[in-house]
């Protein structure tokens, strides 16, 4: 917050690759977290949450969503940024490309309507990287059609590495004896 703040006081926006990895994906939406949004528009998310409880009207379900108590901790547990949702008596709330926008305008400072424009940008790129590995996976369906059973293998190891990995058993950090 310390770096986001001093970016502020010199008239820059946080970078988009940084907006980028705030964004995850939750309830099959993708997303950024009202501590993120907060910090990529310069205020609290003290200030954040009241003006979207002000503004209720302005964000139905599909523009943000308030997170479940189990949601928070699990977010809390796997991004180490939002660790202090874990502490937290308020349940977060998850903001889509539409209610980050929305809040933008609700909260009417400059840095937010400029900074707006990043987030926008961070939520286009991730759609087109996603829009590319589905046009990759297509196009190895139509190249697999062509060929003959004997590059099957070829093809499966291909996806193999296509596929995203399973959650698998956490590494304990730190020396063990």
């Amino acid at each position: 917050m310390k770096i986001a703040k001093s970016l502020w006081r010199m008239g820059a926006l946080l970078p988009v690759e940084r907006i980028e990895s705030k964004i995850l994906l939750i309830r099959g939406k993708k997303v950024i977290m009202d501590i993120d949004l907060a910090e990529v528009y310069g205020v609290s998310a003290k200030r954040l949450r009241e003006q979207v409880r002000r503004n209720r009207g302005r964000f139905p379900d599909d523009f943000m969503f308030q997170l479940t108590k189990e949601e928070q901790m699990e977010v809390a547990a796997n991004c180490g940024n939002l660790a202090p949702l874990k502490f937290s008596p308020f349940l977060a709330y998850a903001f889509t490309e539409h209610g980050a926008i929305m809040s933008a305008s609700v909260l009417r400072s400059e840095i937010a309507v400029r900074a707006s424009v990043q987030v926008v940008r961070a939520f286009v790129r991730l759609r087109e990287i996603l829009s590319t590995h589905k046009d990759l996976a297509r196009k190895l369906e139509d190249l697999e059609k062509k060929y003959d059973s004997r590059f099957r293998v070829v093809f499966d190891a291909i996806r193999k590495l296509m596929a995203p990995s399973p959650p698998g058993p956490r590494r304990k950090i730190g020396f063990h004896a």
